[in-house]
């Protein structure tokens, strides 16, 4: 199966991808030329991954401030019951 270009691959499947890649390096078995594609490649999605990330939270601020409110907060995890 043909690798997709990464612009054409959702925040989904780069994560799902990574971690494939992962898994692949950690197992050892590859080449130096294979290793170095892969990570490569990985480093590529991880950067892609965090722009499609940036972006998301920035199209939030503007629906947020849209409708009256200025900024994001931080998730509070420790507000539910124990």
């Amino acid at each position: 199966m043909a690798k997709k270009k990464l612009e054409n691959l959702s925040f989904e499947e780069s994560l799902t991808e990574l971690d494939t890649i992962v898994q692949s390096l950690e197992q050892g078995d590859l080449n130096l030329e294979e290793s170095m594609a892969l990570f490569e490649r990985g480093l590529n999605l991880s950067q892609l991954s965090q722009v499609k990330l940036q972006t998301a939270e920035q199209k939030v601020k503007i629906l947020l401030e849209k409708n009256g409110s200025s900024q994001l907060t931080d998730f509070d995890s420790s507000t539910g019951e124990d």
